[in-house]
């Protein structure tokens, strides 16, 4: 999988599929709906979506406040507060796990792709930061990269789909998916958020 992929912890089974749905149609992947905190950290023990949707109140010993708090010390991954909670005391304890976005139930689908792409975009912005550069990538991929799939790595660090990659550098799609298939290949990761995760281990750590 090579486009983003969001993660639903969601514990209303109607609401997570009907979130999914709506996902789905704005051009996103569904990486997987969890309706627990423990379902939801033993997946992305092993998993890395690109973004999560987590409501505050879900099954499990754990609220997604908690759950947050855990991600932002595992892997940090842009994560979205989605909840029917709006009191200022709720709102204080989700400021403090460095949310990316914060929506209110009920909510649309502009509301919903707004909160997204902006999610995507300040975690683009974090991770420029970093000073990402070609000689820094190949110390973890398997042999050199190449420039163009350095600037596939670099669409891929600001958010872009495939498609608006395609589009920004006047290219066919598979010739896109062709080239960060080869780059996620050197890099020795599956998909897209965990060539990420591993940029980020290597430039933190």
């Amino acid at each position: 999988m090579s486009n983003i992929s969001i993660l639903i912890i969601e514990d209303e089974g109607v609401v997570a599929h009907d979130i999914a749905r709506r996902i789905r149609n704005l051009g996103y992947d569904v990486a997987g709906i969890k309706n627990s905190s423990d379902q939801a950290l033993n997946y992305l023990q092993i998993h890395t979506p690109d973004l999560i949707l987590c409501d505050i109140m879900i099954d499990g010993p754990k609220d997604g406040i908690e759950v947050a708090e855990e991600v932002f010390h595992l892997k940090k991954i842009p994560l979205i507060f989605l909840t029917a909670l709006s009191d200022r005391s709720t709102l204080e304890r989700a400021k403090k796990v460095l949310p990316h976005g914060y929506i209110v139930k009920p909510f649309d689908n502009h509301d919903l792709l707004t909160a997204i792409e902006l999610a995507l975009y300040k975690h683009s912005v974090e991770l420029e930061k970093l000073a990402i550069t070609l000689d820094k990538i190949d110390r973890i991929a398997t042999e050199q990269v190449t420039e163009r799939e350095f600037e596939m790595l670099q669409d891929i660090i600001k958010g872009l789909t495939n498609q608006q990659i395609s589009e920004s550098r006047f290219i066919a799609t598979s010739t896109v998916k062709y080239h960060i298939g080869k780059l996620l290949d050197k890099m020795q990761v599956s998909n897209r958020a965990d060539a990420l995760h591993k940029i980020i281990q290597l430039l933190t750590n």
